[in-house]
């Protein structure tokens, strides 16, 4: 069984550069992760971490409306396909809801489209290349 809980920036860094940032070198600590606004979930399968996720308040011109980017969300290659990513967001919308927040971004890698187009994002504008991680779409979803 998967729980979802609010953890720390700090206690996202490990997944984050494990998965997000293998052999690449870019930071994978984000100067928005300390913002009183912004907000960091884990996901913890029995009682290992599993899954994280940040949420940080930023606007794309793109879109219009009360906005907060997704950031950072990785899960660890054990658990994929057991619902980790869709029960983070799920949470994080159900928290973005209380803050009168209307969408939720990000900017998806090519190979995670599908992922968030089965949980309803949409992608907006042309895909773009983010230098040392490759092809990348901007995407969002109603809250």
């Amino acid at each position: 069984m998967i729980k979802i809980k609010n953890i720390s920036a700090q206690e996202t860094y490990n997944i984050r550069l494990t998965v997000l940032r293998n052999n690449i070198d870019l930071p994978y600590k984000f100067k928005e992760d300390e913002y009183g606004s912004t907000f960091h979930l884990g996901a913890f399968y029995k009682t290992k971490l599993v899954g994280v996720a940040s949420f940080i308040q930023n606007k794309t011109e793109a879109i219009k409306g009360l906005q907060y980017q997704l950031r950072g969300m990785a899960t660890l290659p054990e658990v994929r396909g057991m619902g980790v990513g869709k029960l983070l967001l799920e949470e994080a919308k159900s928290i973005l809801k209380t803050k009168s927040i209307d969408v939720l971004w990000c900017n998806a890698r090519e190979e995670a489209v599908g992922f968030y187009e089965n949980l309803d994002f949409v992608i907006i504008g042309e895909k773009f290349k983010v230098q040392k991680v490759g092809v990348h779409f901007k995407m969002y979803s109603k809250v």
